[in-house]
C-alpha cells in the first residue's frame, strides 16, 4: 500500500512540475517612463501580459540607455522566454543582439518604435503608430485651422520641438513636419531642436527660444509632455498660451486633453500607447501555430482640438472636451 501511495505522490508531483512548467514566458524589452505615453503604454501591456492565464512576465526597464536594453535582449535569451516584446529607445544600432534573438528561435513582437534594421532580421509581428503621418497631421491642423480664422495668407514663425534624436518617433514624425510644411509656405520654420521627448526639456528649450527667437506663432511639439513643458515656460515669459503661441501636440494623453479644455494647448494628435488588446491575441494565435506578415498594424487614431470639425484629408479633429471624459491614460 505504501508503495502505491509513494507512485502516486510520485505522479501528482510530476503534474504539478509539468503544470508549472508550462507557463508561457513573455520578456518586455521597454524603452523607459519618460512620458506620460510611456508609462500608460507599459502598465497596458504589463496588465494585459500579467492577468493572462498561463502567461509569464519578464520585464526590463531600460532607463532610455540602449546599453542597457541590448544587455536585458541578452538576458531574455539565456532564459529561453518564449517571447520577446521588443521597444527601441533609437532606431539604429540593434542589428547584432536582434539577430541573436533571431539564431536563439524566440519570436520578437516589436512594438511603437521599429529599428531600422528591420528588412534584415526576422519578427512575428509589428504595432506601431504612423509616425509620419502624426507629424503631417500635426502641421496640417495648424495650417487648416490659421485658414479657418483668416490667416491662411499670412507669413507665422513656426517652431518644432524634436522628440529624442534617432528614435523612430522622432525620425517619423519630422519627416511628416517637413513634408507638411510644404504645403503651407506661410508657415516659417524659425526653429527647430530635440526636447527629448520630456517635460523637463521642452520647457528648457522653449525658455531658449523665447530668448533668441524674435517671435514665435506656431509650436511644432513631437509628444504632449513637451508641449506641457513648454506651456510652463511660455507661462513664465508672460505670454498666454494656446493665443499669444499655438500649441500642438502629439500622443493624446489626458493632461493634453485637460489643456486643451483649459485653452493652454489648441490641439494634439492621437499615437495610442494601449496595444494590450492588440498584442495578447497575436500571441494566443501565434501559440496556435499561426503566422502574421511583416506589415506594421497602425491602430486608428484621432485628432482633438478646442472645438472640432478641422479637416486633414485622413481625418477631421474631434473636440476635445466632447471625449476627454473617455480617455484612459
Amino acid at each position: 500500500m505504501k508503495k502505491i501511495f509513494f507512485v502516486a505522490l510520485a505522479l501528482v508531483m510530476l503534474v504539478c512540475v509539468s503544470s508549472a512548467s508550462a507557463d508561457v514566458v513573455i520578456a518586455f524589452s521597454q524603452i523607459g517612463q519618460e512620458s506620460d505615453w510611456r508609462t500608460a503604454n507599459t502598465d497596458d501591456l504589463r496588465h494585459a501580459i500579467e492577468n493572462h492565464p498561463g502567461w509569464k512576465l519578464v520585464y526590463d526597464d531600460g532607463q532610455q540607455k540602449q546599453e542597457n536594453q541590448i544587455k536585458a535582449l541578452r538576458n531574455f535569451i539565456t532564459q529561453d522566454v518564449d517571447y520577446i516584446l521588443f521597444t527601441g529607445v533609437v532606431s539604429t544600432g540593434w542589428d547584432e543582439v536582434l539577430k541573436e534573438v533571431n539564431e536563439a528561435e524566440i519570436p520578437l513582437l516589436l512594438i511603437d518604435r521599429i529599428p531600422d534594421c528591420a528588412d534584415k532580421i526576422d519578427y512575428v509581428a509589428a504595432f506601431g503608430g504612423d509616425f509620419v503621418e502624426e507629424g503631417r497631421r500635426q502641421v496640417a491642423w495648424a495650417g487648416e485651422y490659421l485658414k479657418s480664422i483668416g490667416k491662411g495668407d499670412t507669413d507665422v514663425n513656426i517652431v518644432i520641438m524634436e522628440g529624442t534624436t534617432g528614435a523612430s518617433a522622432q525620425t517619423g514624425r519630422t519627416e511628416g513636419n517637413l513634408k507638411a510644411l510644404k504645403e503651407y509656405p506661410h508657415l516659417k520654420l524659425v526653429g527647430q531642436q530635440s526636447g527629448n521627448f520630456t517635460r523637463a526639456e521642452g520647457q528648457a528649450v522653449m525658455e531658449s527660444w523665447l530668448k533668441s527667437i524674435d517671435k514665435i506663432d506656431v509650436l511644432i511639439a513631437q509628444n504632449d509632455d513637451m508641449a506641457l513643458g513648454a506651456i510652463d515656460a511660455i507661462k513664465a515669459a508672460g505670454k498666454v498660451p494656446g493665443k499669444d503661441i499655438i500649441i500642438v501636440g502629439c500622443d493624446s494623453v489626458k493632461a493634453a486633453f485637460d489643456s486643451i479644455v483649459a485653452g493652454e494647448m489648441n490641439c494634439t494628435v492621437e499615437c495610442t500607447p494601449l496595444y494590450g488588446k492588440f498584442v495578447v491575441p497575436t500571441i494566443e494565435a501565434l501559440i496556435r501555430g499561426e503566422k502574421f506578415d511583416k506589415t506594421v498594424v497602425h491602430p486608428e487614431e484621432g485628432v482633438f482640438d478646442m472645438n472640432g470639425g478641422i479637416d486633414l484629408g485622413t481625418v477631421k479633429s474631434i473636440k476635445a472636451a466632447d471625449v476627454i471624459a473617455t480617455r484612459q491614460y
